[in-house]
């Protein structure tokens, strides 16, 4: 199929309208080894895996997954680079934008899909300015525009290394009315959050206060009816692991105030940490051995270009596998993945009944 055909057959797709919320079969999981809360079909320059394929590298140990892009396009600047086109987003000094067309790609690829394949994805909204206060209805109009796709929002990206910094425009913020607003419709609609917010700032002096600690807390607390995954625990390339981390995320669990919180331990870097030393890998233990419940799998792979990649991060984490008890090993891999998403289509297709006309 040529690039042109595709792109016709998309064009196609979204002006035909879709006036009825869509129903899915429940994905049975029971036979599979692991979900995974944290994927992204697209890189940096909004290319990535045919779906079709990335299923058979999903094969029969990835039963669902939370399907999403990238919310950021990394802009070819030839006055910079020349001829040499960037992949990432360290590639260039060029700068990223807001790329709003990936919540099109990810619904109409869903949507390539049969019924029973499409039970296996949780597609999510990425493609918004967190700090836009119109951010909510745009999301409110993907909706609208797709009903029967969306399970959430995210992964999107707050305070991020070396990221934050090259978005055109105005710099994201914890404390921003508009993130405030967003994060009230998703709670009302029933939208999983995925954010990415880095929980100190790069190269921090190890003890000191971590800068966007408190300012995330405040704004789970906030927002009680909206359930927020804290994508890699706020953790970065060099976004280390803050003193006592293990402790601090276990005062916010243990705290009624944060019941809404969940944290998801996705990304190599993130594996990479917690595997570092038997130590390290007992003290995550420990963690999530104490609120299985509050943990989710994720590979953070982005755009795997076969099934040894896509499952590396899973792998990697066989260590810490070991020294969970089997009730940790089956919510942190499958359970709390299909509690919190079964949850989120259910909402979210009610509100589409009641919204979409």
């Amino acid at each position: 199929m040529t690039r042109a055909f595709r792109m016709l057959t998309l064009i196609a797709a979204l002006l035909t309208p879709t006036l009825q919320p869509q129903t899915h079969p429940q994905a049975q999981t029971s036979t599979y080894e692991v979900n995974d809360s944290h994927f992204h079909l697209t890189n940096y320059i909004q290319e990535g895996t045919d779906i079709h394929e990335f299923l058979k590298m999903m094969g029969t140990r990835t039963g669902r997954v939370a399907l999403f892009g990238i919310p950021l396009q990394q802009e070819w600047e030839y006055r910079v680079s020349g001829d040499n086109a960037p992949k990432y987003y360290l590639d260039t000094d060029s700068p990223l934008y807001y790329y709003s067309f990936t919540d099109a790609y990810i619904a109409t690829t869903y949507k390539s899909l049969t019924k029973e394949e499409q039970a296996r994805f949780d597609p999510m909204i990425t493609g918004f300015n967190p700090s836009d206060m119109y951010a909510a209805d745009q999301v409110r109009r993907v909706l609208q525009t797709f009903p029967g796709v969306f399970s959430g929002i995210g992964e999107f990206s707050i305070h991020k290394e070396f990221v934050t910094a090259k978005i055109a425009g105005q710099t994201p913020s914890l404390q921003d009315k508009a993130l405030d607003r967003l994060l009230d419709f998703a709670g009302e609609v029933g939208l999983v959050v995925i954010i990415h917010n880095d929980m100190d700032t790069p190269f921090a002096t190890y003890g000191s206060t971590p800068v966007y600690l408190q300012q995330m807390q405040d704004l789970i607390k906030r927002h009680p009816n909206t359930t927020i995954i804290w994508a890699h625990t706020g953790l970065g390339r060099v976004i280390r692991p803050i003193k006592n981390h293990a402790a601090t995320l276990a005062a916010m669990l243990g705290d009624p105030a944060y019941n809404n919180l969940y944290f998801d331990i996705s990304w190599s870097v993130v594996a990479q940490y917690i595997t570092s030393s038997p130590e390290a890998t007992k003290i995550a233990a420990d963690l999530l051995n104490r609120y299985p419940d509050r943990f989710l799998f994720g590979s953070d792979s982005l755009a795997p270009r076969d099934a040894q990649q896509y499952d590396s991060v899973f792998f990697q984490y066989g260590p810490l596998w070991q020294l969970l008890t089997p009730e940790a090993n089956e919510q942190i891999k499958k359970g709390n993945y299909e509690r919190l998403f079964d949850k989120a289509r259910q909402n979210v297709r009610a509100w589409e009944g009641a919204n979409v006309h």
